[in-house]
């Protein structure tokens, strides 16, 4: 649906502003898979908010809008509607049939079959947390993945063609499919390298812990660790300023924790595979159908905040291919 409208706007304008769009196109993946909502915000407009293209705003499909400060509401409301589909007359029973239940109606199952083994204010922190980090972090990944191939065309090049391989013409992708583009999965990790999409995480200490210099730190305090100055790190990524997709090639030698877009340890994303898979066909139909290429008048400035932004926004080039 975004690509569509693409090909309709750079019929009239090859320039076009990306963050927008694509925040929205995460936004209907993420109601659709996680908490089987079927609208589309990308046709049924943006709502009284007016937020919906901002990127690093949780918003809402218009039926769940309600005042920005009564974000509770919004919530309650998509736990609401899909509990109260699950209750007519046979759906539940349908969805337990299902060989892959979505998030909500894991949540809501396990709370209607076994009392309230999840409050209300459980679920309302589940539903917040899946909605903000499913939308906003992979629409930030997946703008800055197609900029740094705008920005690298002989890159963007070799994986439309690694694609055109595998897909012919077609546009459709299956399970199958996500393992077998090699080089495509290096330039989204290199991406993700120099613009991690989230740029810093923090975490407080369980326990005391010492460091192989000898130098310790007391439990209960929160350490703050900048991802991006990681990634950036010339001490770990030799010439990191470089897009450079082999760092990533099959066989190569990194530290367990020297690239983490997604976290690392026990408290990592527990969307990653989700992210991933998203990127991949988000990456893979765009180079199918469209040449990227930057807007040298209007170069994005990164803004370091919970996702990493644009103080400008990405704006590209694109050219529909025959």
């Amino acid at each position: 649906m975004m690509l569509d409208k693409w090909e309709q706007l750079v019929a009239q304008d090859p320039r076009l502003e990306i963050v927008g769009p694509v925040s929205l196109m995460t936004l209907d993946t993420i109601m659709k898979c996680a908490f089987s909502h079927q609208g589309s915000v990308q046709t049924d407009g943006l709502g009284h908010e007016g937020q919906w293209g901002c990127p690093g705003c949780c918003t809402w499909p218009p039926e769940l809008s309600a005042p920005p400060a009564n974000r509770r509401s919004k919530t309650d409301r998509v736990i609401q509607l899909r509990k109260a589909q699950l209750q007519k007359q046979g759906e539940m029973e349908n969805v337990r049939k299902r060989r892959h239940l979505d998030f909500l109606d894991i949540l809501l199952l396990a709370r209607m079959e076994k009392g309230n083994s999840l409050s209300d204010t459980d679920l309302r922190a589940e539903v917040d947390t899946f909605m903000f980090e499913g939308r906003d972090t992979t629409a930030s990944g997946i703008s800055w993945i197609l900029y740094a191939l705008a920005s690298h065309p002989e890159h963007q090049q070799r994986c439309r063609e690694e694609i055109q391989g595998l897909l012919g013409d077609g546009t459709s992708i299956t399970w199958d499919h996500l393992d077998q583009m090699p080089y495509t999965t290096m330039c989204i990790k290199e991406a993700l390298r120099l613009y991690p999409p989230v740029p810093g995480v923090s975490r407080e200490l369980s326990k005391p812990i010492t460091f192989p210099d000898g130098r310790s730190l007391p439990a209960g305090i929160t350490l703050s660790l900048s991802v991006y100055g990681l990634h950036h790190n010339p001490q770990v990524w030799p010439n990191p300023e470089e897009f450079d997709p082999s760092r990533f090639a099959p066989g190569s030698a990194r530290h367990s924790h020297a690239f983490m877009p997604f976290s690392g340890g026990s408290r990592n994303c527990i969307g990653k595979q989700f992210a991933m898979n998203e990127m991949k066909v988000a990456v893979a139909l765009t180079l199918l159908r469209f040449e990227l290429a930057p807007d040298p008048s209007r170069k994005p400035v990164p803004i370091q905040g919970i996702v990493l932004n644009s103080k400008n926004g990405i704006h590209l080039k694109l050219r529909k291919l025959p």
